[in-house]
């Protein structure tokens, strides 16, 4: 019996392995291009990146005014015809910047102009602060007939990360060959001592925007990294009431390691 239950295991995992998959993505400052191709290279799959008809500028002002005038006239960038038909694969890794909390304009182009009914969709995000909830979340409702899968992000500002971080991700998914130690959980939340706000402010007082005030935290050490989960009390966009976040920071343990401020979950 237990043969016959490893048999099938192996059997699912070779599936896996020999299922057909694409790297699709947009980029517009080269940070989600970065990732894609570490992705291409560690799964050996076709990739093909997203091109507007008009790029955009590659300054974040510009386009942020270029998509709000998009939004409120209701119009989409155009993009060009794929070379990749949607159809020879069966697992897309669909990748892009964050743009007002979801995947970025030409990539809702993408979704309105191809057919995803019963393809895999691995999404894959580059972001300031987050947005792979709030995106994968906008994928379930414009693509329906497609299974949307756990995804992968990361700031910017330590996309040097990724390699490491997507060897992971790939293996534990099943995407990749090779095992990894499951990660521990974290910790109950505790309130919020002085040493835990040190680390807090070591790794978010560079952000750009407030990140609001930690009250708990949980934590939890893995062979390489403390990781810390914090929930923080903060003011909501445009005025709005006081919110609760979750943000996540990370030290490693080698010597002179600070602690790095990786996402936040809203």
């Amino acid at each position: 019996m237990k043969k016959g239950l490893v048999f099938i295991a192996m059997m699912v995992s070779m599936t896996s392995f020999a299922q057909k998959k694409l790297v699709l993505y947009f980029s517009e400052s080269g940070t989600t291009k970065t990732v894609a191709e570490e992705l291409q290279k560690q799964l050996g799959a076709d990739i093909e990146s997203i091109l507007p008809e008009e790029p955009y500028s590659g300054n974040f002002q510009e386009t942020m005014q270029r998509v709000q005038r998009e939004n409120q006239s209701g119009t989409l960038p155009k993009i060009k015809a794929l070379k990749a038909k949607i159809a020879d694969y069966d697992i897309i890794f669909l990748g892009y910047p964050i743009w007002g909390g979801t995947y970025a304009s030409p990539v809702a182009s993408l979704l309105k102009e191809q057919d995803f009914a019963g393809k895999k969709i691995v999404p894959f995000c580059t972001f300031g602060s987050g947005g792979l909830n709030t995106s994968s979340d906008a994928l379930v409702k414009a693509l329906p007939k497609a299974k949307i899968l756990a995804g992968y992000g990361v700031r910017a500002a330590r996309v040097t990360a990724a390699a490491k971080e997507l060897d992971r991700f790939l293996k534990e998914n099943g995407y990749k060959k090779g095992n990894v130690a499951k990660l521990p959980a974290y910790s109950e939340q505790k309130p919020v001592t002085d040493a835990e706000k040190a680390i807090f402010d070591a790794a978010c007082s560079s952000y750009q925007f407030p990140l609001g005030t930690p009250e708990t935290y949980g934590k939890r050490i893995t062979d390489d990294s403390i990781d810390y989960e914090f929930k923080v009390k903060s003011q909501g966009f445009g005025g709005g009431g006081a919110q609760t976040s979750t943000i996540y920071v990370t030290m490693g343990k080698e010597a002179g390691a600070k602690p790095e401020f990786t996402q936040v979950v809203r």
